[in-house]
């Protein structure tokens, strides 16, 4: 059983793990053990609350497929039982950051006193410039 949080936990029965071997270098351990863990959630088909659905069906995320299906691969560490801790909580974590409400942001703006002082400092620095310039005698 996943704990996502208090009152929302994930029964085994619905999420599929799956041993599979790693990918890229690893000497004569990596051919022959299925070490990797392929890790599948059927967002539509679980026992989520609705808020959690459609808040994970609004991210953005390349491990969300188009049928609503969480695919998590995971070969970081040599063992199954590690690789298998790691795809779980990977999982935990994108459902949890599901959840997270993003502050909304207040527009502000600079104050009267702060625009004059930029006004100030942009026409002194215009003035210094423009008096290196070459000088021109009357004669």
């Amino acid at each position: 059983m996943l704990r996502i949080s208090n009152q929302v936990t994930i029964p085994d029965s619905e999420i599929e793990l799956q041993a599979v071997r790693s990918q890229g270098a690893g000497g004569q351990n990596v051919n022959k053990v299925a070490t990797a863990i392929h890790l599948r959630f059927d967002i539509n088909a679980s026992s989520l609350p609705k808020r959690y659905k459609t808040r994970l069906f609004a991210l953005s995320d390349s491990r969300i497929t188009k049928d609503g299906v969480i695919n998590i691969k995971s070969q970081a560490h040599r063992t199954q039982l590690r690789n298998r801790t790691d795809a779980l909580e990977r999982l935990q974590q994108l459902i949890r950051s599901a959840m997270v409400v993003k502050k909304a942001r207040k527009p502000t703006k600079p104050s009267k006193a702060a625009i004059k002082r930029r006004l100030e400092k942009k026409s002194k620095r215009a003035q210094q410039k423009a008096s290196r310039g070459r000088v021109a005698y009357d004669d």
